[in-house]
């Protein structure tokens, strides 16, 4: 197949896509990236052995599938904080050592998943789901993937896999039952879709600094996470009692500026850079709930700040004047 052949595949319409898929079997916005990266080229490279008896879709599928399986046996399962232990008290001090990036389930940003999955299948990349599919052993989470979140028929997934119809539809019965044994913050409820003026408030209290405007727009139970450290809080008066607290002090005169990540509002976080300007501090994904903040997973610099920034499209510094 010569390259004329080759790029009426048109391999890139499938990369967003694609990149749902692996993001959802690797937890990781940066290993999705790179494991679509991976598929093309192996794509590209075998163009030649392909023979058309699969779509070129599901070729590429099942391409992704063995880069993802590969990638998964390097690393342990990623997870949340409350994964690894009960929310905390307000105590700078028992923030805990830094973890290594590898461990956490980390964001993605929507401009990279594919628009139309966002609308029908948007709670399939929210952090718990992503999470939660890490319990499952590979083939088990190709399967949930393809066939409950995709709607792929068991016959074309039984395909990918090389496996058959029953063993795919034993697969589904194990994974679904493995899900629904998991903790209840695995399975939070359905999100709200209008949150514009909340979110101006919030970002308003922020960037005043305004821990009263922010408490009211919390809900009761709300959480929020800081990979990379285990720590996390549940509530009100134990999130806003720790942001005063000296080091997180330090995010006071920040400046927020809005992205969406796992089919949520985001925002960009810079706090003042003691050199001038504001640095890059943090990227923050809200789950609003009933007319309220319910989750607010904060994903700090140190898990990789130039390539995390960078991924959702913003500046590694920004100048004081902006």
């Amino acid at each position: 197949m010569g390259e004329a052949a080759v790029a009426e595949l048109d391999l890139e319409r499938y990369r967003r896509e694609l990149t749902g898929f692996c993001y959802r079997m690797l937890g990781s916005g940066f290993e999705a990236e790179d494991a679509v990266q991976e598929a093309m080229i192996r794509a590209w490279r075998a163009a030649d052995e392909f023979e058309g008896r699969a779509s070129v879709r599901s070729w590429l599928y099942r391409i992704a599938t063995n880069v993802c399986i590969d990638m998964g046996r390097e690393v342990q399962r990623r997870a949340r904080p409350m994964d690894l232990g009960p929310a905390s008290p307000p105590d700078e001090s028992l923030l805990g050592p830094l973890l290594p990036e590898e461990r956490w389930v980390t964001p993605v940003a929507d401009v990279l998943l594919d628009p139309a999955e966002l609308v029908v299948a948007r709670d399939s990349v929210r952090l718990a789901f992503v999470a939660a599919l890490q319990h499952l052993p590979p083939r088990q989470r190709v399967a949930l993937i393809l066939c409950d979140v995709l709607r792929w028929p068991a016959a074309e997934a039984a395909g990918l896999l090389e496996a058959t119809v029953a063993s795919v539809n034993s697969a589904l019965q194990r994974a679904r039952a493995t899900l629904a044994a998991l903790p209840a913050d695995s399975h939070p409820g359905p999100l709200d879709d209008e949150t514009g003026d909340l979110l101006e408030r919030y970002v308003d209290a922020f960037e005043r600094y305004d821990m009263a405007a922010l408490r009211v727009l919390l809900h009761d139970d709300a959480v929020q996470t800081m990979p990379p450290f285990a720590m996390w809080l549940r509530g009100p008066e134990a999130i806003t009692t720790f942001m005063v607290q000296p080091g997180p002090s330090a995010c006071r005169g920040s400046r927020l500026f809005a992205t969406s990540a796992n089919g949520c509002p985001a925002f960009a976080q810079y706090k003042p850079d003691p050199d001038g300007g504001h640095a890059p501090w943090a990227i923050q994904v809200l789950e609003v709930v009933d007319e309220r903040i319910a989750w607010m997973s904060f994903f700090l610099s140190p898990l990789d700040p130039h390539r995390l920034f960078q991924s959702f499209g913003f500046a590694p510094h920004i100048d004081a004047d902006l």
